[in-house]
Parts: structure tokens; C-alpha cells; sequence
């Protein structure tokens, strides 16, 4: 019960706080900083649950932190951080521990975890949004709103509990690195917002960090044998 709880209250403050930041942040630069959610998982994987990680793996913790840091400077000629990026980067923390608290349960059926998040995740937003004194919207976009939901939260979450019973949580993160990169190339695409160099600086570097922890456990399954 204690997970369960803690699962589905992360679950509402990550992203609340990931719109918050980006109603202020690029979409590019707020989908390729969602990348810190690995560092996040697999850190607090080592320190509360005692997962092991390999150097490779340390290798692109590394470089995701680092690109993250870049990615969250407000602009080229300014060391500061922006405030957006810092509310993503909290939601990427509310995740890495979300997950953590989720492999505890990844024993149960996944479509019951599946089930609890949903109606607790969605019915504390619901709420939060009407103490806030938002509005329905139009029930076209409502109903657009469930078939997003269907597939990107329902669907999503259903095989990531089950990646996680055979992977662990820190290894499982690492398989989402891909989804920041499509999320980015499909953000250039539609709103076509030139990014600035340091944002091609930080993808290279992510990529590399990326690259590092999804063929993680390719190279650790080899110095096994």
C-alpha cells in the first residue's frame, strides 16, 4: 500500500509539473531533458533499492545529466537556469522515484496497476484542476484527450510494469531513451522553431548518452558469460 500510494501521488505532481515547464520551455528542449528521468530511476534505484549499475551505464548518466544542463541554460550568453527546465527536471525526479515505487509492485497483475494509476493519477488531477477553477473543455477534444490517453498512458504503462518485472527499474528507464528523440524531431516538425547551437550541442550529447545505457545490458548480459 505504501508503493501503491506513492506511485499514484508522483504520478499526479510529474505532470503537473512537466506542463508547467513547458508552458515556458521549447518542446524540444523539454522532451530530450525528460531523458533525466534514466538518471533519476536508476540513482535512486542504486541508493534505496540497491540495484547495481555498470560504469557504462554511470558512462551515460553522466552525459544525460550534462546535456540536461544545457538544455536548461536560458540562452547561449546566460549561465542561468530557466525556470521551466527546472519544473521539468523536478517531474523527470517525481518519475525516477515513481518508477522505483512501481517495480516494488511489478509482481501484480500489471493491468490492475494499470487500472489504480489511471483512476488515482487521473482522479487527483481531475481535482486539482477543478480546486483551480478550470473548465471542461468541448467534448470533441475530450474524447481525443481518451485516445491519447488510451494508448500513450494506458497501453505505455501496462508494458512497462511488465518490462520492469524481468528488467528492474533502472534497466527499464533505459529503453524510454528513444521516446525523448522522436518526441523532438516531431516537435521541429510541426512548429518549426529554429533551436539554438547549444540545443545540437546537448543532443549529441544526449544521443551518446542514450546509446550508452540502452546497450547497457547487451554488454553486461556478455561479461556475464
Amino acid at each position: 500500500m505504501p508503493y501503491t500510494l506513492a506511485m499514484v501521488l508522483l504520478d499526479i505532481a510529474a505532470p503537473v509539473l512537466l506542463l508547467a515547464g513547458l508552458a515556458q520551455t521549447p518542446a524540444e528542449n523539454v522532451v530530450l531533458i525528460n531523458n533525466f528521468e534514466i538518471v533519476a530511476t536508476a540513482v535512486i534505484a542504486l541508493f534505496l533499492f540497491k540495484e547495481k549499475i555498470s560504469l557504462r551505464l554511470w558512462a551515460a548518466i553522466g552525459l544525460i545529466t550534462l546535456a540536461s544542463i544545457l538544455l536548461s541554460i536560458e540562452g547561449e550568453n546566460s549561465f542561468r537556469f530557466s525556470v521551466g527546465s527546472l519544473y521539468v527536471l523536478g517531474a523527470c525526479i517525481c518519475w525516477g522515484l515513481e518508477n522505483n515505487c512501481t517495480r516494488m509492485i511489478s509482481n501484480k497483475n500489471p493491468l490492475e496497476i494499470v487500472t489504480v494509476k489511471g483512476f488515482g493519477t487521473g482522479g487527483g488531477a481531475l481535482l486539482i484542476g477543478l480546486w483551480l477553477g478550470e473548465s471542461f473543455p468541448a467534448a470533441i477534444y475530450m474524447a481525443w484527450a481518451l485516445c491519447l490517453g488510451f494508448v500513450a498512458y494506458g497501453l505505455s504503462i501496462f508494458f512497462y510494469v511488465l518490462a520492469q518485472r524481468y528488467l528492474g527499474a533502472a534497466k527499464t528507464s533505459v529503453y524510454y531513451a528513444a521516446a525523448p528523440f522522436v518526441g523532438a524531431g516531431i516537435s521541429l516538425l510541426i512548429f518549426k522553431e529554429p533551436p539554438p547551437l547549444l540545443f545540437w550541442a546537448a543532443l549529441l550529447i544526449m544521443v551518446c548518452g542514450a546509446y550508452l545505457s540502452v546497450t547497457d545490458s547487451k554488454y553486461d548480459a556478455v561479461n556475464k558469460k
